[in-house]
């Protein structure tokens, strides 16, 4: 049986449809014998095939985004990780990213499965990921998703897309509010506090923070009296470095964060925050 002709036309067809490499894109009509359709269904089995074979690699780089909606009440999170700092600067990568954190924002996913299985010209964000897998070579990931919704949300995204952050405020309008958000915000990205406030933090981290406390004490050859109140002290300057509102803000450090909101409006306050950095 003679060879199936496939043209320049027809590989460069493929190739504005799916994105694959021009080779992939002729070896999948090849395969296909001239098939348009088949050679579609061959080149996403290549992706899925490529996935599954690089599940277990380390997806450490990525592209991050945060976004508010346009009335300013909720906040989305989301990255898409992959294998190298190359892939996550190419315009495809990136433009898969903002795709995705748009769909996120406007359909309110309730949680990353969901987000993988919203639909962008009909076949799920999921899929999707899968056929970039097939073209690029590597694992690529939504390796977080996350919401804030508040009476007023802020937004920022440290340049490179590397460290992202979200802060819910329990109110609406205030002074300087983008002025305030952007400033919060940066606090959150720059000094990663683990939680709102003391009253936030986990029951064991608490535990642990104590225990550590205890243990470093006694090595000391503290009296075993007052090892407990020294360790609560020590606690204490747990909650100022590492909760939100009790962090020193990092543009006046004679305030802390809840001192600064205060002196723009008494009553003003945050009640939320995420953040993401890239691995």
């Amino acid at each position: 049986m003679s060879a199936i002709a496939i043209s320049a036309a027809d590989v460069n067809k493929l190739r504005q449809t799916t994105g694959a490499g021009m080779m992939d894109c002729k070896n999948a009509l090849v395969e296909a014998e001239g098939d348009f359709e088949k050679a579609i269904e061959i080149l996403r089995k290549k992706g899925q095939k490529l996935a599954d074979k690089r599940s277990d690699r380390d997806a450490k780089e990525g592209f991050a985004i945060a976004k508010v909606s346009a009335d300013g009440t909720r906040g989305i999170i989301s990255a898409l990780n992959c294998e190298t700092d190359f892939v996550a600067k190419n315009a495809e990568f990136v433009a898969m990213a903002e795709k995705i954190a748009d769909l996120a924002l406007n359909a309110n996913p309730a949680d990353k499965d969901a987000l993988g299985a919203l639909l962008i010209d009909g076949r799920s964000v999921s899929e999707h990921i899968t056929d970039m897998v097939g073209k690029i070579g590597e694992k690529i990931e939504i390796s977080y998703y996350a919401v804030v919704t508040a009476p007023f949300v802020a937004a920022y995204i440290h340049p490179g897309n590397r460290v992202v952050s979200l802060v819910g405020f329990n109110k609406a309008s205030f002074a300087n509010a983008e002025g305030v958000g952007k400033d919060v915000t940066m606090q959150i990205a720059a000094m990663s506090p683990i939680a709102l406030d003391e009253t936030s933090v986990p029951t064991d981290v608490i535990e642990k923070e104590l225990e550590i406390a205890r243990e470093v004490l006694r090595t000391e050859g503290k009296p075993e009296d007052k090892i407990e109140m020294i360790a609560q002290g020590k606690l204490k300057k747990f909650y100022s470095e590492s909760t939100l509102l009790n962090q020193d803000f990092i543009k006046d450090g004679k305030l802390t964060v809840r001192q600064y909101l205060q002196s723009i409006d008494k009553e003003l306050t945050a009640t939320d925050f995420k953040r993401f950095s890239v691995a």
